[in-house]
C-alpha cells in the first residue's frame, strides 16, 4: 500500500493532472485527464460507497466484486447501475447484474390495497389456515392492517392479535416459476401458504421482506383457488400486517461474461475499482466531491462515474463502454408510474426520469426513497457517446452486437416498470486503446425540486443559490470544473489520509476514509429565508428523525475538523426551535421532525440531560475551533436555560433516555452525569471567553463540585460504575473525553487511566462492549473512549478491533455503528452520520498542533 511521502506525491500529481490528457470527452475544450490510482487502501468494506450525495441520492455496492449484485440504496432497495466494456467485440460486465423487478401475482399494498377476511378473536384449532374453512363470521377489510401512522394503512388493528385470510385464483400452476413471498410485519408474524407454514419471525419487525418460496409451498400453488393465511401478534408499540406473491421474470442471456476485479480502494471522496477485461485493464472511479470548504460543490447533486482503459499486451484494441440505469432511482416503490424525457441542451444529452405523480415532500419516514424530482444520466454525443432510453433487453442486445445503443425503434416508453422496464442507456466508442490510458466520464444527478420543509416552508437545496441555479447549470459547472475537481479531490484524499495516519495509524486512516462520505451524505444542506445555514441529518435506519441532536453530537468531530460553519449548521435549527417559542421546555429538543419534514419534534420521548449537554459541549467545541465564543453569544439566553437545567438535574439523572436509547430508560447513569458536568463546564468556558467572569467562576465551581461528587458516587474498586446505585457494573465513559480536549481538567487524569486499564480487560475480538449488559457496542463511542487518555497505545488497543470488525463483519450493509463484539454481526443501524465521530482523534491532533 502506498502511504508515504504523500505531500511530495500530491505535488507531482498536480503536474500529472495538468499534463495528462487522453480520451476525448467534452470538457471545455480540454481532453479528459487520467485519474491517478496509486493511492490504495486494503480494508474490505462492509459496503462500498458509489454515489453519496444525500440521504436519498445514495447508492452502495454490498458485495466484494462490483459485478456480483446491483448497487443498492442504503435501505437495501436496488438502484440498478450496469456497466459493460466491449473489447474487440467481446463484452465484459464489470458492474451490476441483470435483474428485473418482480412481477406481482398477488399484490401487496405497495401496488394496491387488497381485500381479506380478518378477526381479532383467536380461532379454535388449525382449520382457519385451510381454504375450506368457513370464515363468514370474520370481518372483511382492506390492507394494510395495523396501528395508526403505519404506511398505506386501511384497516385498524389495535388489539394484541390479528388473524388474516386472503383467497385468490391462479390461472395456471406455478411449478416452473420462480415465486417470491413479499411481506411486512410488526411484531411477531407467522404465515401459511395453503396451510403450509413458510414464515415464523418471533419478536421482530421488518418491512418489505422478500423470500423465495420453498418447493413444498410453491408446489401447493395450483390452478384455481388458493389461500394465504397469517397471524400477527403485537407485543408493544406499532402493529402491521401486509403480504403478497411475486414472480421473477426469466432472464434472457446477456452479458454473461464478467470482468475480473483486481482491486478496490475506498478513499475519502472516491471509490476506485480496477478490472481485467480480457486484454484491456479498466479503472472505474466513483467520485462524490464532498469537499467541506466548498459548500456549492459539497451540496451539488451530481456524482461522477469516470473510466479509463489501457491495453495490457501493447497491442491496440477496439473498445466501447456501456452504462445503464433504471427509473428505480426515482421511485419509492417499483409500482409507481414513471415518465421519461430526453433533452439536448448546449451540446449535452440528458436522460431524465421521475414519477408521474410527483408528490413533492409528501412522504416522511425512515425506509423511504425519494419519489419526487428527477434522476438524470448525462453525457456528450460529439465524442462518440450515445444516450437513449430503451427496452430492458433490447439495449443490451444492441450494444453487444454493435458496440452502441440506438434510439428505441418504436413506441413511447412504458410507465409501468413491473410490466415493461425501460432503461437509461449510455454508450461510448473509446476508439483504439493502447498502452496509454484513455479516459472519459459520465455524470449522474438528482434534482429534488424541494429538499426540506422547515416549519411549513419548503426549502430548495443549498446548491440552487436560492433558486437561481437549475440542474442544467449544475451539470454545466460539474463538466467545466471536472479536471480541477478531480485534482482537488485527489489532494484532499492524500492530505486527509496522511493526517489520519499521523494521528492514529494507517488502520485508523482507512476507517476514516470509509466513514467520510457516509457521514456527510447522511445530511442535506439548505438555507432558511434569512440565509442561515441548516445541515439536516437523517436518522437513517433508526426512526427517520431529522436534525437529531444526539446524531449531531457523535458526528460533529468531522465537521469541527473541516468546517465549523457546518457544525453550526447542525445546531441552528435546534436553537431556532427554542428561541422562536415553538419549543418551550427548559432543555434542548431531541429533533425537529421526521425527515424531510422539519416542523417540530416527533420523537416520542425527551432526552433532557443528553441533548442539553450535547448542545453546550458542541458550542464550546466550536469556540475552541474558532478561537472565539461569538456563536455562543448569539444564543446565550437559551444556553443559560439549558445549563441551569443541568445544574439542577444533571449530577444524578432521573429515569430518562440517553443517546444509546436502544438500551432503554435507566436512572443514575454515570456516563450521562459526566455529560451534564461537561455541559456546565462548557458554559463556564464560553462565559470566560465572553468576558463574563463572575458567571464563568460560578458555573466552574458548580461543575468542579459535581466532578468531585461523581468520583465518589461512581467508584467501584478498579473502575467506575454503569449506574451509581449498582456495584459490579461498568460502562464506557466516552463523554469524559471533552474534559481533556477542551481543557477543563475537572477529573483527575487517573480516572481515565483506571477506566482504560479496566476496558482492556473487557474487550472482545471485535471491540469493547458499550457496557456490562450486552456484548454489543457502538463503534463511534469506542473511538471516543480510545481517545480518553491521549496515549497512542490505548488508542490502538481499542481501535484495532473496530478495524477488524469493519474488515470481517458478515453483515454487508453501509457501515453499521452498532455491532456485536463477539460475532461482528450488525446489531442494528446502518449508513448513519454518527461515524463522523471517528474523526475525534484527528480533531484532537489538530487542536494540539494549534497550541504549539
Amino acid at each position: 500500500m502506498i502511504r508515504i511521502k504523500l505531500s511530495l506525491v500530491s505535488a507531482l500529481l498536480t503536474l500529472f493532472f495538468a499534463t495528462s490528457c487522453t480520451g476525448g470527452e467534452r470538457n471545455t475544450g480540454k481532453e479528459v485527464p487520467v485519474i491517478p490510482t496509486d493511492l490504495v487502501t486494503r480494508l474490505r468494506a462492509p459496503a462500498y460507497p458509489l454515489v453519496t450525495v444525500d440521504p436519498y441520492f445514495n447508492a452502495w455496492s454490498y458485495v466484494d466484486r462490483l459485478y456480483d449484485d446491483q448497487p443498492r440504496h442504503w435501505t437495501d432497495r436496488e438502484f440498478p447501475l450496469l456497466g459493460v466494456l466491449r473489447v474487440d467485440g467481446d463484452t465484459y460486465r464489470f458492474m451490476g447484474k441483470e435483474n428485473l423487478p418482480l412481477k406481482p401475482l398477488l399484490s401487496t399494498v405497495r401496488e394496491e390495497s387488497w381485500t381479506g377476511r380478518y378477526t381479532f378473536t383467536e380461532p379454535q384449532g388449525e382449520a382457519w389456515k385451510n381454504l375450506n374453512f368457513d370464515d363468514a363470521a370474520w370481518n372483511e377489510g382492506q390492507s394494510a392492517f395495523g396501528t395508526p401512522d403505519e404506511p398505506n394503512l386501511s384497516t385498524l388493528w389495535q388489539t394484541k392479535d390479528i388473524w388474516v385470510r386472503r383467497t385468490f385464483t391462479l390461472d395456471e400452476d406455478l411449478d416452473d416459476k420462480t415465486v417470491y413471498l413479499h411481506y411486512s410485519h410488526d411484531d411477531d408474524f407467522e404465515l401459511f401458504v395453503n396451510g403450509i407454514r413458510v414464515v415464523e419471525t418471533g419478536y421482530a419487525w421488518k418491512y418489505n421482506v422478500r423470500e423465495e418460496l420453498s418447493g413444498e409451498a410453491k408446489a401447493s400453488l395450483k390452478k384455481g383457488e388458493n389461500i394465504i393465511t397469517a397471524h400477527g401478534h403485537n407485543r408493544t408499540g406499532g402493529a402491521y400486517v401486509d403480504f403478497g406473491l411475486y414472480e421473477k421474470e426469466e432472464d434472457k442471456p446477456s452479458f454473461a461474461r464478467t470482468a475480473e476485479q483486481k482491486s478496490v480502494s475506498v478513499l475519502p471522496t472516491r471509490t476506485v475499482y480496477t478490472f481485467d477485461c480480457g486484454p484491456v485493464e479498466l479503472d472505474v472511479i466513483f467520485t462524490s466531491p464532498l469537499l467541506p470548504d466548498d459548500l456549492d460543490l459539497l451540496s451539488r447533486p451530481v456524482s461522477y462515474v469516470s473510466y479509463q482503459a489501457k491495453s495490457k499486451d501493447d497491442a491496440s484494441h477496439s473498445v466501447q463502454i456501456y452504462f445503464e440505469a433504471t427509473p428505480q432511482w426515482a421511485v419509492n416503490e417499483d409500482s409507481q408510474p414513471v415518465d421519461f424525457v430526453r433533452i439536448e441542451k448546449e451540446g449535452r444529452v440528458f436522460l431524465k426520469t421521475g414519477t408521474v405523480e410527483q408528490p413533492v415532500l409528501r412522504k416522511k419516514g425512515d425506509d423511504i426513497r425519494i419519489d419526487w424530482g428527477y434522476f438524470y444520466m448525462t453525457g456528450t454525443e460529439n465524442d462518440g457517446a450515445d444516450l437513449h432510453f430503451g427496452r430492458y433487453w433490447d439495449t443490451k442486445e444492441a450494444f453487444e452486437a454493435t458496440g452502441r445503443v440506438a434510439e428505441a425503434s418504436s413506441g413511447k416508453p412504458s410507465p409501468n416498470m413491473t410490466k415493461e422496464m425501460t432503461v437509461l442507456a449510455y454508450s461510448r466508442d473509446m476508439g483504439d486503446v493502447t498502452s496509454e490510458k484513455k479516459a472519459g466520464y459520465m455524470m449522474l444527478g438528482y434534482d429534488d425540486v424541494y429538499s426540506i420543509q422547515y416549519f411549513g416552508k419548503n426549502l430548495k437545496g443549498y446548491w440552487t443559490n436560492d433558486g437561481k441555479t437549475d440542474i442544467f447549470q449544475a451539470f454545466g459547472s460539474a463538466e467545466t470544473d471536472y479536471a480541477s475537481v478531480m485534482q482537488r479531490c485527489d489532494d484532499f484524499n492524500r492530505t486527509m489520509l496522511a493526517d489520519a495516519e499521523e494521528a492514529g495509524g494507517w488502520k485508523y486512516a482507512e476507517l476514516t476514509a470509509l466513514a467520510y462520505r457516509q457521514a456527510i451524505a447522511a445530511h442535506k444542506l439548505v438555507k432558511d429565508d434569512d440565509g442561515t445555514l441548516l445541515l439536516f441529518s437523517k436518522e437513517n435506519n433508526s426512526n427517520g428523525s431529522i436534525g437529531t441532536v444526539d446524531i449531531t453530537y457523535p458526528s460533529s468531530p468531522l465537521f469541527l475538523l473541516y468546517n465549523p460553519e457546518l457544525a453550526k449548521g447542525l445546531m441552528n435549527h435546534i436553537f431556532h426551535y427554542s428561541e422562536s417559542g415553538r419549543w418551550t421546555k427548559p432543555f434542548a429538543a431531541h429533533d425537529v421532525g421526521t425527515y424531510p419534514l422539519a416542523n417540530g419534534q416527533t420523537y416520542g420521548g425527551d432526552m433532557p440531560v443528553e441533548e442539553s449537554g450535547n448542545m453546550l459541549i458542541l458550542a464550546a467545541a466550536i469556540a475552541r475551533t474558532e478561537g472565539n465564543a461569538d456563536y455562543a453569544a448569539r444564543h446565550w439566553d437559551v444556553l443559560t436555560v439549558w445549563t441551569d437545567y443541568l445544574a439542577e438535574e444533571g449530577l444524578d439523572p432521573e429515569n430518562q433516555l440517553c443517546t444509546d436509547d436502544f438500551a432503554g430508560h435507566f436512572a443514575h447513569n454515570a456516563n450521562l452525569s459526566v455529560k451534564a458536568i461537561m455541559g456546565i463546564a462548557s458554559y463556564s468556558k464560553l462565559a470566560s471567553m465572553l468576558g463574563k467572569t463572575d458567571t464563568a467562576e460560578k458555573y466552574l465551581a458548580i461543575a468542579s463540585e459535581m466532578a468531585v461528587k461523581w468520583e465518589t458516587m461512581a467508584r467501584d474498586g478498579d473502575h467506575y460504575k454503569l449506574t451509581f446505585d449498582k456495584t459490579g457494573t461498568w460502562s464506557q465513559k466516552y463523554n469524559m473525553v471533552w474534559d481533556r480536549l477542551l481543557g477543563f481538567n475537572l477529573f483527575d487524569p487517573e480516572i481515565a487511566r483506571r477506566e482504560m486499564a479496566y476496558y482492556l480487560t473487557q474487550q472482545n475480538e471485535y471491540g469493547l462492549p458499550l457496557d456490562i449488559r450486552r456484548t454489543y457496542t457502538k463503534s463511534d463511542w469506542i473511538l471516543w473512549t480510545a481517545t480518553l487518555t491521549g496515549e497512542r497505545s490505548d488508542f490502538d488497543a481499542l481501535t484495532d478491533p473496530v478495524y477488524k470488525y469493519a474488515d470481517e463483519t458478515p453483515t454487508r450493509v453501509p457501515l453499521s455503528d452498532w455491532h456485536d463484539t463477539v460475532t461482528a454481526e450488525r446489531t442494528g443501524f446502518k449508513a448513519r452520520a454518527v461515524v463522523g465521530g471517528y474523526f475525534l482523534k484527528m480533531l484532537e491532533n489538530k487542536w494540539n498542533k494549534n497550541e504549539i
